[in-house]
């Protein structure tokens, strides 16, 4: 099976996949910085490109397994898609940013229920959905923490 380079850029998470540590960690870094780009976080923006990078992970994971085997690290745009799920609604600040990277890279190794039996999903349904679960509860705990600090 082959992928192409826009398939690997995309589903590497631009290419993050492909450092050869902790890749999930510079998949959110690779997020976080695009979050940072003019306009992003208009939720006309924001949620659809949720929505994108959520449906063609499903397909490019897909592939990566093929390709790299299960739960391949190469394949970040899952992370890319958690760490935007846990930025929606929230003011863009430094602080509020780099909270909401802890919290999200935290659940995401560890992967509260239902997040643990999602990865268990086949392909890349599994790949997506664990972040997607992952990502929720980050945006929620991050949203708690705002309303208890009234920010």
């Amino acid at each position: 099976m082959k992928i192409n380079i826009f398939e690997k850029c995309l589903g590497s998470g631009f290419f993050t996949g492909y450092i050869p540590f902790a890749s999930g960690t510079f998949g959110s870094l690779a997020a976080l910085l695009i979050y940072y780009i003019p306009g992003f976080t208009n939720p006309y923006i924001m949620i659809p490109a949720i929505i994108i990078f959520t449906v063609y992970g499903i397909y490019i994971g897909t592939k990566f397994e093929k390709l790299y085997g299960e739960d391949p690290a190469e394949c970040t745009i899952d992370e890319v898609v958690g760490m935007w799920i846990t930025l929606l609604f929230v003011p863009k600040t430094i602080v509020i940013s780099l909270a909401g990277f802890l919290i999200w890279r935290i659940l995401d190794i560890v992967k509260p229920f239902p997040a643990r039996q999602a990865e268990k999903l086949h392909g890349g349904l599994g790949i997506m959905m664990d972040d997607v679960i992952a990502g929720a509860y980050s945006l929620i705990i991050l949203h708690v923490i705002l309303i208890i600090f009234k920010h």
